[in-house]
């Protein structure tokens, strides 16, 4: 058995990992915003107990209508309502993860969303139960540009073949069966990416790995996201590509409240609910029976969240000289 204070290492090197992807990612969203910068908010579990986090929030700025950048590091007793809505069966728990969301102002910049977490459990002894780690990161466009989807998916299979060449086509169908609106016709909420949940260390894979993984695909954030921005921020747009935005935003916040374990996680936990729903974008429509016209810009892209996509079959070497100078324009 291995007790609770043998694995002190290994939190406090995922919590400074986490640290230092928020303050990375947070100044290179506010460099690409040039106006407005992250206010911080750090904050405690009820009464003091239960540790806390530090929640960033970028609003109503140049490029970036609504951001979060959030690091939490909690701990707790495992409740009967986490054993009956979340399958979580022991004493006690712990958990520290980032996650960011970022909603842009124009609606040809895509939103994207990101999130590296490690969980532990313990019995009553405080003895080691479980261990595993998740994460992923997924774009949500609302008008789809190819190229920019290809580049994305391309960024993070790079990612993830430096330690297993299996790992992108599976997490990338892991994060296309996850995002989905299941009420609304299997549609997804975006074009995807990588996700991966209860990856729990092995022999061959061990504690370090996926701790490399993790820090590999956070860092990846960055390059995946911030050149694509740069190429749509200064595109024009008019009202009605704004109306379509709030209507895909609506999409947005049906899967946040309704199946995204990470949100109920939080909130059947007691956890801040400022952070936890610091997800969801500042304004949104829910229109009755909206479906765009066929054939329309609207609808590609209607299309490609009802379909998932291999999006890197057809590749071409003049797309890859483009991202390489995209890349390192940022």
């Amino acid at each position: 058995m291995i007790h609770k204070t043998a694995t002190k290492e290994i939190r406090d090197q995922w919590i400074h990992f986490i640290y230092h992807l928020q303050d990375d990612i947070c100044n290179a969203l506010e460099t690409s915003d040039g106006k407005a910068k992250f206010t911080e908010d750090e904050w405690q579990r009820a009464e003091g107990k239960g540790g806390g986090g530090l929640t960033k929030v970028i609003q109503n700025g140049n490029v970036f209508e609504k951001g979060g950048v959030n690091t939490s590091v909690v701990y707790g007793h495992v409740t009967d309502k986490m054993r009956k809505h979340l399958g979580i069966d022991s004493s006690k728990w712990f958990a520290a993860g980032i996650s960011i969301v970022i909603h842009p102002l124009n609606p040809l910049v895509p939103t994207v969303h990101c999130n590296y977490r490690m969980f532990e459990l313990y019995d009553e002894n405080d003895n080691l139960a479980d261990r595993w780690f998740g994460g992923g990161t997924d774009l949500t466009p609302y008008y789809l540009f190819e190229e920019d989807a290809k580049y994305f998916h391309q960024t993070y299979k790079d990612a993830c073949d430096t330690y297993n060449t299996s790992f992108y086509p599976q997490f990338k169908k892991n994060c296309d069966d996850y995002f989905v609106n299941h009420h609304r016709n299997e549609e997804r909420r975006g074009i995807g990416g990588i996700f991966y949940d209860h990856q729990r260390p092995t022999e061959e894979q061990d504690v370090q790995f996926w701790i490399n993984l993790a820090k590999t695909c956070g860092q990846a954030f960055i390059k995946a996201y911030i050149p694509i921005v740069e190429k749509r921020k200064a595109m024009a747009y008019t009202e009605e590509n704004k109306h379509w935005q709030q209507i895909r935003r609506g999409r947005y916040v049906e899967f946040n409240l309704v199946h995204d374990r990470g949100t109920l996680f939080g909130l059947k936990t007691n956890g801040r609910t400022e952070s936890i729903l610091m997800s969801l974008p500042p304004t949104v429509r829910f229109e009755y029976n909206y479906y765009p016209e066929p054939g329309t810009e609207e609808d590609k892209l209607q299309q490609a969240c009802l379909h998932p996509r291999d999006w890197l079959a057809e590749i071409s070497e003049e797309e890859k000289n483009a991202w390489a100078k995209r890349t390192n324009s940022c």
